[in-house]
């Protein structure tokens, strides 16, 4: 079973959940404030190479200052 994650629809909250493969997240309860309806995000990753640790994609943080992306609709934020 994989780990996804998922943005509630209401309160904007992202987190982790191990379910089915393809779990779409319209029946998932927000951890957060309890509402019932997320959407699945593209998750981050980190890479280590000789010159440190580079982070990935969104890997989950908040606001645009964790993405690299020019374009928001790309992570969600």
């Amino acid at each position: 079973m994989p780990i996804y994650e998922f943005r509630c629809d209401k309160c904007g909250n992202r987190f982790e959940k191990l379910c089915s493969l393809g779990e779409n997240g319209k029946e998932l309860k927000c951890p957060k404030c309890s509402a019932v309806g997320a959407h699945r995000v593209m998750s981050g990753f980190t890479k280590k190479s000789s010159g440190g640790t580079e982070v990935i994609g969104s890997g989950g943080g908040s606001g645009c200052g964790s993405c690299s992306s020019t374009n928001c609709s790309s992570c969600g934020h």
